[in-house]
């Protein structure tokens, strides 16, 4: 990956395959052979595909001061990289989360406090929160904190100095909805994190029809508050209303609220709300990512119902046919493409939902994930330390990808550490735990996390309604084939083993 500071840039792995060779070599050629060997190794390829490469790489570096000529070509010979030195982010550091340091305006959007008076319409005010997160998001020059992070304070009173020293943010903005009838009313204020000042607070009050306006008119004014902003506020603010139907927004916020239930029955109740939202208005791209990802989730959490793949790439193509720059749409379609097996265009889109929104942690996030069961553990490191920089209160799922990648790096003891961090141990931390004791000779603490990992498999299984496997390491054979190499592979099941599954 090639990072713009701390920004990832969409851009092809082969391209930065020769990237990288060029710049180890600054300043001296390199010939074609060895590049096009470097960036396809052991094939035939014609010289246009390098050629092709090489455009991208200029094309990325032409947005910098003189970066047009970073890449001088040699006719005949090669190339050359003479631009500045870049830097590895990360790479001989496998116990090190990396977090980015930004120098952007930093911000943390409270959850709205919900005054309707009716604790039912709490998901609405959730919901218009994480919104206005996700489109505070794709402004290049803030770094917004990831919506688990903020809703940590939900419910709370909290002094907002130590929200901004916990969440390492300069701003804080927080709020609160009252939706009676057909319209809604909203407060909206922004304090200076390190004082407490108060520096800007507006109300607002609309029609129920009007909620897409009035998010963009609260994110607007949010951006244009914050001190030493100059760009115009309303450039990035181009979006189409969403859908026309409110009802359908409202089954979205509704379905939402569900999956993050992250369990199957969660995932079918959200599926239901996505679907009829789409019959009321079958324009509604967000709407149809929401179903394909409910079946990306089934699929990874083994659901027995059987996800339909093919019916998630029908749904997440309506979706992107509908609105190509969301960022959200390309974050599932890599997820729903590794499942898939289709490696190359998973990672392209991985790269594109990060140029489109570079503070989405949860993306950054299972990238790592994606980037362990490639074997690319220490580029899952820096992904993990990216994601866990926007999101400070990561969910417990951070501290598995964190551990799976350092497991996979042989890092055994910093793994367990990795996943005492977490506030309650799954199933699936269990079993990692019992693989990490076992490959670092303590047996016997290797054997009781095994017991409860067979015990809790044996609980879901159970729940599922399906047969509980005669060999305890079948229980793991379907995460273990994610690996896209056998090394990789019998590593995982290695370390079960040894803690006494059998199979």
């Amino acid at each position: 990956m090639l990072f713009r500071g701390s920004e990832p840039i969409a851009l092809g792995r082969r391209a930065v395959m020769l990237l990288r060779l060029l710049v180890e070599q600054a300043g001296t050629p390199v010939s074609k052979d060895a590049l096009m060997q470097a960036g396809w190794p052991g094939l035939a390829i014609e010289e246009s595909n390098l050629t092709v490469q090489i455009a991208a790489l200029r094309r990325i570096f032409a947005g910098a001061d003189g970066g047009a000529t970073w890449i001088e070509t040699l006719p005949r010979r090669g190339y050359r990289y003479v631009g500045p030195p870049l830097t590895e982010i990360g790479a001989d550091q496998p116990g090190s989360q990396s977090p980015v340091v930004s120098n952007r305006a930093s911000l943390a959007v409270l959850p709205f406090s919900n005054l309707s008076g009716d604790p039912g319409q709490e998901y609405f005010s959730d919901g218009i929160t994480g919104d206005i997160i996700s489109e505070l998001s794709r402004f290049r020059s803030l770094f917004v904190v990831a919506r688990h992070s903020s809703f940590a304070y939900k419910g709370k009173t909290s002094e907002i100095k130590r929200v901004g020293r916990e969440l390492g943010v300069d701003y804080v903005a927080e709020g609160s909805m009252r939706k009676t009838g057909s319209r809604v009313r909203v407060t909206v204020q922004i304090l200076d994190a390190r004082s407490g000042f108060n520096l800007w607070a507006e109300r607002y009050e609309r029609e129920l029809e009007d909620i897409f306006a009035l998010q963009d008119e609260i994110v607007q004014a949010i951006v244009a508050a914050l001190p030493g902003r100059l760009e115009d506020a309303s450039r990035e603010i181009a979006r189409r209303k969403p859908t026309p139907s409110i009802t359908a927004y409202d089954l979205v916020l509704m379905g939402d609220e569900r999956w993050r239930q992250l369990t199957v029955s969660g995932m079918a109740e959200a599926r239901k709300h996505f679907r009829n939202a789409v019959a009321l208005d079958p324009q509604y791209a967000r709407a149809h990512v929401n179903i394909a990802w409910t079946i990306v989730c089934d699929e990874f959490l083994e659901s027995p119902s059987g996800a339909d793949l093919d019916d998630a790439l029908r749904e997440i193509e309506t979706a992107l046919d509908i609105d190509d720059r969301d960022a959200w749409a390309h974050g599932v379609f890599a997820q729903l493409l590794f499942l898939r097996r289709e490696d190359d265009r998973a990672e392209f889109h991985f790269g594109r939902a990060l140029a489109l929104n570079p503070n989405d942690a949860d993306v950054a996030a299972v990238l790592a994930n994606i980037l362990v069961y490639w074997g690319r553990w220490r580029e899952a490191l820096t992904w993990i330390g990216v994601a866990k920089r926007l999101n400070p209160f990561p969910p417990n799922l951070y501290n598995w990808y964190h551990a799976l990648a350092l497991y996979s790096g042989r890092e055994y003891e910093q793994a367990v550490k990795a996943l005492m961090e977490t506030r309650s141990l799954d199933r699936w931390s269990h079993g990692l735990l019992a693989a990490c004791y076992a490959q670092m000779g303590r047996l016997g603490e290797a054997r009781s996390e095994a017991e409860r990992f067979v015990r809790e498999r044996h609980r879901e299984i159970n729940a599922n309604g399906t047969i509980f496997p005669a060999n305890t390491l079948d229980l793991a054979r379907a995460r273990a084939g994610r690996y896209r190499a056998s090394v990789d592979r019998d590593h995982f099941l290695d370390g079960l083993r040894k803690a006494g599954l059998s199979g």
